[in-house]
């Protein structure tokens, strides 16, 4: 893991940080698939993400990769965190992603330039963003990863928003908790509607809460789904 990169933003206005996570033994010539991870502080700290993708990848589960852990909080208050206003269908903070941050990583680190080996994940508020995102940077972003994502309104907002756009060329990784506290009844609607539009599709669900016991043991599932190794 690298440690906090800072970037200043001319889109937002304001500097953001985050980590890189890159496997061993991986030479500058190599290009990996890209995953970029919001709430990328919590991904660490509560989901263990790095034992995660090292684990996965030594037992040949996931193809190597490089992760990028965007923090939401204010690199220099990290009392103050952002999500709020960057992560509901927010065109400034997409525009962040796809002027600024992403051709500063591919510039910076042995990074596929292909839009099918780059995902964007994230829980909670921060799979909304997902959502969001796979539908207005989808040349961007092939997978987009949603666990949980959170509430109920913002599930039916995203569910007309996903009925009334045509079908987008992403991949789809989504999971829920089926205890209430997780929003399951809204979630199997945007579930529904996602396979009606004919959506690559994978989808889970445990017996949890809207919490890190739900969250943290599908984050394999998630890899799986998108960085599968290729046959030689």
């Amino acid at each position: 893991m690298s440690e906090n990169i800072r970037i200043s933003s001319q889109l937002l206005g304001y500097e953001l940080q985050y980590r890189v996570y890159r496997p061993e033994r991986i030479t500058a010539d190599l290009r990996l698939p890209l995953l970029f991870v919001t709430d990328g502080q919590w991904y660490l700290e509560y989901g263990n993400m790095k034992q995660v993708l090292d684990r996965e990848i030594a037992a040949g589960h996931i193809r190597p990769l490089i992760a990028v852990f965007v923090d939401s909080r204010n690199p220099d208050n990290l009392s103050e965190n952002r999500r709020l206003k960057e992560f509901f269908c927010n065109v400034d903070y997409a525009g962040f992603f796809a002027r600024e941050l992403v051709p500063r990583v591919s510039k910076d680190w042995p990074v596929s330039s292909r839009r099918e080996d780059r995902v964007i994940m994230g829980l909670s508020f921060g799979a909304v963003n997902a959502a969001c995102f796979g539908l207005m940077l989808n040349n961007i972003f092939a997978g987009v990863a949603m666990q949980s994502p959170a509430n109920d309104q913002h599930l039916d907002v995203l569910r007309d928003l996903y009925k009334k756009e045509d079908r987008k060329p992403v991949r789809i990784f989504l999971s829920f908790g089926t205890q209430k506290e997780d929003n399951i009844a809204a979630g199997r609607r945007f579930k529904r509607t996602l396979a009606a539009k004919g959506y690559d599709l994978t989808y889970r669900e445990v017996d949890e809460g809207h919490n890190w016991k739900n969250w943290g043991p599908l984050i394999d599932d998630a890899l799986r789904t998108f960085f599968v190794p290729q046959e030689d």
